[in-house]
């Protein structure tokens, strides 16, 4: 698609839907992060919005396709998630579905600070972490009880494609001695329909605002397991503790407060029951994150080893505790971590004695 053509895309389905005058000229900014949507910051005279739009190939190394349908299920997901946390999700200001294209607020970088951004420049707020849990379980506790959910989140081919195929199946063939176990997580997953999962609960796709955090981005919205969303965030903050060891304890004190904000809104089921599920689907997702579709870009390859080592010793263990694997992870993860820089150091230091 040249340069051109989304210009005009989206200036035709801005002024279609009243939210461009005759005459105005839109500036469209692409926006970086994400690897599913193109998605553009469109300034007009007075006013900022962004457009979305979904693609058919995501932007990995791996061939990855996906329904651009998946559009709709992130705006119905929006409409929904509007009603039970206005504040927490961007407005939506109109949608075309024959275009696959929505317009929803701009959120200024300056006050609502992508979370990931913040971890990994060392600010470590577990209040926010908190405050992340205690929203997505909101958002689970409403759709379980909404009798409308179900049907209008009937999107399973959708999560087959965007995480049960890149996550699971791919992961289980880099890992052929444990794709028995990862493939029965898979099914188990995949035949769990108890709230509405937003399917990407990643800190690149939370924002922390004034008021709370704001969850963007949920393409894989399905009516499913909610376990899955709780393991998809607690995920980020274990991969986060190898590459900031020195924030380790604050890391490990914002999963615990993560699962604290959460656990007080689960009331569609036994509390022990999901947490079981969590504690499976944990150390998957964090070796999905080294051997699936879409690996994390921030770690070296050490500090892949030290994940995927770590993760497929857990997952030999399927009955430990969520809270046992939370600790022995960060405990593990700072421990080796401290070797490897120890170990970096000692070959830079040989190699300057031999150039010397």
């Amino acid at each position: 698609m040249s340069g051109a053509e989304p210009k005009a895309r989206v200036q035709e389905f801005l002024s279609r839907h009243g939210l461009m005058d005759p005459g105005e000229e839109a500036t469209l900014t692409p926006l970086t992060g994400g690897v599913s949507s193109d998605l553009w910051q469109v300034s007009l005279p007075g006013r900022t919005l962004c457009v979305k739009g979904a693609l058919a190939r995501l932007k990995v190394a791996q061939e990855w396709l996906a329904p651009v349908s998946r559009n709709r299920v992130e705006y119905e997901w929006l409409q929904f998630a509007g009603t039970v946390a206005a504040t927490h999700v961007p407005q939506v200001l109109a949608y075309d579905e024959h275009d696959g294209l929505f317009a929803m607020q701009f959120l200024p970088p300056t006050d609502y600070p992508v979370w990931k951004d913040q971890l990994l420049a060392g600010h470590v707020d577990a209040v926010a972490a908190f405050d992340v849990g205690d929203l997505v379980g909101r958002l689970h506790s409403a759709s379980a009880k909404d009798s409308t959910t179900a049907g209008r989140f009937a999107t399973d081919d959708n999560f087959d494609a965007l995480r049960i195929e890149p996550y699971f199946r791919v992961t289980a063939r880099a890992n052929p001695d444990l794709a028995d176990r990862i493939l029965e997580l898979a099914a188990l997953t995949a035949g769990t329909h108890l709230a509405v999962v937003h399917g990407d609960v990643s800190p690149k796709n939370i924002l922390l605002g004034p008021h709370g955090p704001v969850l963007l981005d949920a393409e894989c919205a399905w009516f499913g397991d909610p376990a899955f969303d709780v393991a998809f965030c607690l995920n980020h903050l274990l991969l986060k503790a190898v590459i900031l060891p020195d924030h380790a304890a604050q890391l490990h004190q914002s999963a615990r407060m993560l699962l604290e904000g959460y656990a007080k809104h689960i009331d569609w089921e036994r509390a022990a029951d999901l947490m079981g599920r969590v504690a499976a689907l944990l150390p998957l997702l964090t070796l999905a994150r080294v051997d699936g579709a879409s690996p994390v870009e921030y770690l070296t390859p050490p500090q892949r080893d030290l994940v995927r080592g770590n993760a497929r010793a857990l997952l030999n263990r399927p009955d430990a505790a969520i809270d046992t694997i939370i600790d022995e992870w960060m405990l593990a993860a700072r421990a080796a971590t401290t070797q490897i820089s120890a170990s970096a150091t000692s070959v830079s230091v040989k190699s300057k004695e031999q150039t010397a």
